[in-house]
């Protein structure tokens, strides 16, 4: 049985149409049913994927007006919440996935710090290591807000990563990442195999849909990670 399309792919479709002029600044874009009808989805997948360009500043949504590719694209800071999987596999090396810990939990106070909020919800808390070549390459450390995400509930955690199931089915309107070091100790090093002491990157990221939380996680990456950035 064939998969559907995710928004993203939606997203990333459009987008390759747009830059290359396929849809020209201006042009007005087909009717997300039509767009469905054509690759295949849902129409709620291209409206979501719609939202994506329209905060990216790529395309201008009127109701009752259409979707316009806009003519003065606005310059935007941008970040693509990578699926670590992918991330893993362009680098030649075979991914696998282990999940540590899946519980329901409140959240603690730097998670709320993280969020904004200023009582303790129920959100659930999962720890996770992603693997290339069967070498550790990324502890994860997540908590998801289950009021916004309930869906999140409903996934076999063993089976899908939270990191690639959000970012296939749970839309942002708002991102907040930092880039900081650590010093190898405990249960991280651990899970890592880095010898105690040694400098460990992290990546945290924090997501909002309006004012509502939807994830914050901590990405902590093997000695010897390499972050690429490309445009």
């Amino acid at each position: 049985m064939e998969l559907r399309l995710s928004w993203t792919d939606v997203r990333d479709e459009i987008r390759t149409r747009i830059l290359s002029r396929t849809y020209a600044p201006g042009d007005k874009l087909p009717r997300d049913e039509d767009i469905a009808a054509e690759l295949g989805c849902a129409r709620t997948t291209v409206h979501r994927a719609m939202q994506a360009l329209s905060l990216a500043g790529l395309v201008e949504r009127k109701r009752k007006g259409g979707t316009h590719v806009r003519t003065d694209p606005v310059s935007r800071a941008t970040f693509e919440i990578p699926i670590t999987r992918r991330e893993v596999e362009l680098r030649g090396a075979k991914y696998n996935y282990q999940l540590i810990s899946r519980k329901l939990e409140q959240s603690p106070i730097a998670v709320m710090a993280r969020f904004g909020i200023q009582r303790p919800v129920q959100m659930l808390h999962v720890m996770a290591i992603h693997l290339a070549d069967n070498r550790p390459y990324i502890l994860e450390d997540r908590w998801i807000d289950v009021c916004s995400t309930p869906d999140i509930l409903d996934v076999d955690l063993t089976k899908e990563s939270a990191n690639e199931w959000l970012v296939r089915h749970k839309p942002y309107s708002r991102i907040e990442v930092r880039f900081s070091a650590l010093s190898a100790n405990g249960e991280t090093a651990q899970h890592l195999s880095a010898s105690a002491g040694s400098a460990l990157f992290v990546i945290e990221r924090t997501t909002w849909i309006g004012v509502a939380p939807i994830t914050t996680v901590q990405a902590v990456a093997a000695p010897g990670y390499q972050l690429t950035a490309r445009n």
